[in-house]
């Protein structure tokens, strides 16, 4: 986890802490890339996966900490593919561009904690006692940023990550996002504030950037003949 949509990593702990606690507990994760192939059955079977959650050790990107664009998503598809609105609690928001253009794919874990979320330090979590589960098997990529894992082996101590945080998976577990909506210069002011807004206003700002205009789809190129 680093900084994402114009936030820093403290910013979002902040505001996802008050999703947890205006969600009784749930609160949602966005992450940028699709989830494994064996997630849909884990959800299916209520298979307890437990998250952990590492502060990245490279720098955020510039279109992280500053971007042009800020989306916040409103729905996603469950385990059962039906696309529902995400709950009045959870605010899951992503920066409005990739290096490819405009961004139209997102995904977040449905999480639960009945802890309050805090960066912690001082319980190492070692990459190398894991592998990707399903397919291969192979090892944890360097530029792995979100991942299904099982491990094959006694964790060291002696590693350069931690595990800050952990929650539990629940509902869904990790779903695809749809119908996002682009966040205008006011409405981020009111998502730089939100950590201090306090739990009793969380779920009426959460809908009032929810009510942000649709994102524009991406102009279709033109198509040219001979």
């Amino acid at each position: 986890m680093q900084s994402e949509a114009g936030q820093s990593l403290e910013e979002i702990i902040a505001r996802k802490e008050l999703e947890r606690q205006a969600g009784s507990g749930l609160f949602c994760w966005g992450v940028g890339n699709a989830p494994a192939l064996m997630m849909s059955a884990l959800a299916r079977t209520c298979t307890p996966v437990t998250v952990v959650f590492s502060t990245m050790k490279g720098k955020p990107r510039p279109g992280d900490t500053s971007p042009r664009h800020v989306l916040v998503w409103r729905k996603y598809f469950d385990l059962h593919n039906i696309e529902r609105d995400l709950p009045s609690n959870v605010l899951v928001t992503s920066r409005g561009e990739t290096l490819l253009g405009e961004k139209r794919r997102h995904f977040a874990l449905m999480c639960f904690s009945a802890e309050p979320l805090a960066l912690k330090h001082g319980t190492p979590f070692d990459p190398s006692a894991y592998r990707n589960a399903g397919g291969t098997g192979r090892a944890v990529g360097f530029s792995q940023v979100t991942a299904l894992l099982h491990q094959t082996c006694p964790p060291s101590s002696d590693t350069a990550y931690e595990a800050n945080f952990t929650a539990q998976l629940t509902q869904s577990y990790w779903v695809r996002l749809s119908d996002p909506a682009t966040l205008s210069a006011q409405q981020r002011d009111i998502l730089k504030d939100m950590p201090t807004c306090g739990v009793d206003h969380w779920t009426d700002v959460v809908a009032a950037l929810k009510n942000a205009p649709p994102a524009e789809a991406p102009e279709q190129a033109q198509r040219l003949l001979l």
